[in-house]
């Protein structure tokens, strides 16, 4: 496993944070074309929206479920890196993810709840609920990532978000 060459700083590991944040929002091409936004994003969770879309549908007004199990991995992924431990490597990738769906996903948007339950030494596990905006829960998620070694472009600058 590849780790920082030197120790990382409270604010530098803040800084890292920030930054996979943004990325999340702007840097992930999927996330921006779908207009995923971060509501919450710190060391206890995050909180992922996802506003409904036509072209995000299975019928009309109702999310397509693989929409939903990707938010589902988008957020329980954030969870971990939002509080993650970057001393221990920067590249994460989904090794697993499981989803089950209560209701259908029907409404205005879509808010996953995400925080890390496990964290290992280098794979990490994650709860993720989906609520509606009526506040029913739409689905459930376990998402497990592994993280090592180094992301490339960690800290490069990202264009910002536009309307389109």
């Amino acid at each position: 496993m590849t780790v920082a060459a030197r120790t990382l700083t409270d604010q530098e590991q803040r800084e890292r944070r920030a930054w996979f944040r943004a990325r999340w929002e702007r840097g992930v091409a999927f996330n921006r074309n779908c207009r995923m936004r971060m509501l919450r994003w710190d060391p206890d969770g995050v909180e992922v929206a996802l506003p409904y879309a036509e072209v995000l549908s299975a019928h009309e007004g109702v999310f397509h479920g693989g929409v939903i199990s990707a938010l589902i991995d988008t957020a329980g992924a954030g969870a971990v890196i939002a509080g993650h431990d970057f001393q221990k490597g920067s590249r994460l990738s989904t090794v697993s993810m499981s989803v089950q769906y209560l209701a259908p996903a029907r409404g205005r948007e879509a808010v996953a709840f995400a925080r890390c339950v496990r964290r290992g030494s280098r794979l990490h596990f994650a709860d993720v609920d989906v609520r509606m905006t009526d506040g029913r829960i739409c689905a459930r998620g376990q998402v497990v990532v592994t993280i090592s070694g180094e992301r490339p472009g960690v800290g490069d600058p990202m264009e910002p978000l536009t309307e389109e």
